[in-house]
Parts: C-alpha cells; structure tokens; sequence
C-alpha cells in the first residue's frame, strides 16, 4: 500500500479495528477453561492450558495476517480509485460480500457523479453561450447610442454631451465586465501572449476614458518612457481598464492621476498612482476579494460591483504579472503592474509587497 493509504490504515489500526473479535477469543478461552474446571471427571492441567492459548494466539495472528494481506489489495485498489479519479472505470475484483457491497455503492457514486458533472457541463456551456449572445447583442443597441449622441453634440450643452458619452462608457465597461468574468473558466482557450508596447496600451486606455478626465477636471500625467512586455494585449488592456476606472471614480474633480513605467532587475512595472480618497489600511488585503466593495464602494455615487479589482488580479496572475496596491486614507491609491523578467520567479508572492 502507498504511503498516503499507510496514513490511515496499517497493520496496527487494522489489529485495532479486530479488537472485538480478539476480546471475543479472550472471552472464549476464558469460559472454556471455566467449564473443564467445573467438570468433576476432568482435571485441569494448567501447562495444557498455556499451550492451547499460545496456538490460538497463534492461529488467530495468522489469521489476522492473512487478512490484512487481502484486504490490503482491496484497499490499494480502493486508494488508487481515489487518487486517479479522473479514471472513470468502474471498481472491480471485490471477493468478499461486504467488499462487493462497497464496490457496487462507490460505482453507483461514481455513476451519479459523472452523470451530475455532465450535467452541469452542459449547464455551464449553456450559461457560458448565453452571456456571449447577450453581450454581443447588447453591443449593438449601444454602438448605435454611441453614434447618435455623436451625431447631436453640436445641438445639446458640452457638459449634457460629456455626461451622454461617460454613461455610454460606464455601460461598455459593465458589459465588458461581464464577459471576461464569465470567460475567466476558460482563459487558457482565449489568450496569445506576445510582445506588445506597454505605453501604447496604456494611451489606448486612456483614450478610452478621455472624455471622463475632461468632465471632472482631472489631471493626467502621463510618462514618456516604454517597454515592450509579453502578455496578451486584450486581457492587459482590460487589466489596466479596471485600474484607471477605479482612479477615475475615487479621484475628486481636478485630481490628478499619474501613470509611469520604471524598470529593475526584477522586470517592467507600470504604476498607476492618483489622489484620490484612498482605501482604509483594515481593508487593503481584502480589495481582491470576489464581491468586496469595502466602505467607499458602497457609496451611492461610486456604485462599484466588487468585481473590478478582482477579475484584474485573476487575470495578471493568469499571464504570469503581479498586481501590487498601496494606499493611503485620504492620500491616494497607487497600483503597480509588476511583468517579471523570464529568468525571475519568486516563490514568496510577499516579495512584491515592497515595491
């Protein structure tokens, strides 16, 4: 037997299950010895005695040997179905009745599990298609928005024009929003890591949001240095997507937000840094929780999902990058994007918490 199947049974436990039958042994010698004692015709020869106990000890031991000899085969068929569950062969070879009874339960198991697993897979690819429609669906009617607002900005006021334009974009990002978390299962299948500009992404995403920066006044600044990093353009657009809205939305009017790319020996690291509210210190280790919207979250204005931060942390983290937040209550945010050279690995992801 393996050694994880040692870890829960072995000789010794499989003597100590046996208890009852040794006790029950004890108990028979003992009452044997107790009739022939009370025979009057019989005399009790206690060396005799002696020497019936030590052939029962020994025939009972090898009993209990032999035993655990079979059973142990049992048992590594059992572990190895365990272990190699992916092998959906059913169990076979049971000899005893109680072995058969176990085999024919943990088959049936088995056959209920990989019917429900079906199941859910044909569920999950239904869900999975139905997201993909509705938001290919839905970008229609809002490109459409997009082109009509565009069309009457000369016939309503500037700031009527910007509001338009910044609710179109907050819809496009909800919408987003929701199909990379619902894409986020099958990453590996949707992905194309390549070297791509880091400055031309971030202005692509700034571009995005431009009409947002100008609406409230807010300052960007915006380094003049590059570097070619390996990701997947698409998901780091949307990665730092996240990260700007979330500056843009906790940043007051006439903020500013400064984006920079540094490099060290450890790799390539964009930093997005604002002047925003910042996030409370008893909150900054739960910001990539799945849902966690924390105290500013729940502000009516701000209105966040919980989801932003983390689908952007399972993202990078899927493309091999390190999302890394300090803040400052009252002070600002500032989130960093470390790309690791290919020769630096890190066992201790609390290495980057230095930066």
């Amino acid at each position: 037997m393996n050694k994880a199947a040692d870890k829960y049974m072995n000789f010794l436990k499989y003597l100590s299950d046996q208890l009852h039958l040794f006790l029950i042994w004890i108990l028979l010698i003992i009452t044997t010895g107790f009739v022939l004692w009370l025979t009057p015709k019989e005399s009790l020869d206690m060396s005799v005695m002696i020497y019936i106990v030590l052939i029962g000890v020994i025939i009972i031991f090898i009993y209990f040997l032999t035993s655990y000899q079979r059973k142990k085969r049992w048992w590594n068929r059992l572990e190895k179905k365990s272990i190699q569950h992916l092998d959906m062969e059913h169990l076979t070879n049971a000899h005893s009745y109680e072995e058969k009874f176990y085999q024919t339960c943990i088959n049936n198991i088995q056959d209920d599990f990989i019917w429900e697993s079906n199941h859910v897979n044909k569920q999950s690819k239904e869900h999975q298609d139905f997201i993909n429609g509705w938001v290919h669906e839905i970008k229609i009617p809002l490109a459409s928005f997009n082109l009509l607002v565009d069309a009457v900005e000369y016939d309503i006021p500037d700031d009527k024009f910007l509001l338009f334009k910044d609710n179109l974009q907050r819809m496009n990002d909800y919408v987003e929003q929701v199909m990379y978390y619902s894409r986020l299962d099958s990453f590996s299948k949707d992905y194309l890591i390549s070297s791509h500009s880091l400055l031309a992404i971030v202005q692509s995403v700034v571009k995005r949001s431009a009409n947002y920066f100008i609406q409230n006044h807010i300052k960007l600044e915006l380094a003049d240095e590059d570097a070619n990093v390996l990701t997947d353009e698409k998901w780091l657009h949307y990665i730092i997507n996240q990260i700007i809205s979330n500056s843009l939305k906790y940043t007051e009017a006439g903020g500013t937000i400064h984006i920079e790319i540094n490099k060290d020996d450890r790799g390539t690291l964009l930093s997005i840094s604002d002047t925003g509210i910042g996030i409370p210190t008893e909150e900054l280790q739960r910001i990539f929780d799945k849902g966690f919207t924390g105290s500013n979250g729940r502000n009516k204005q701000t209105n966040s999902t919980g989801l932003g931060l983390y689908l952007a942390n399972n993202l990078a983290k899927k493309l091999g990058h390190h999302l890394i937040v300090t803040s400052e209550v009252n002070e600002g945010t500032k989130v960093s994007i470390l790309f690791p050279t290919l020769g630096y690995y890190s066992d201790n992801d609390s290495d980057f918490l230095d930066i």
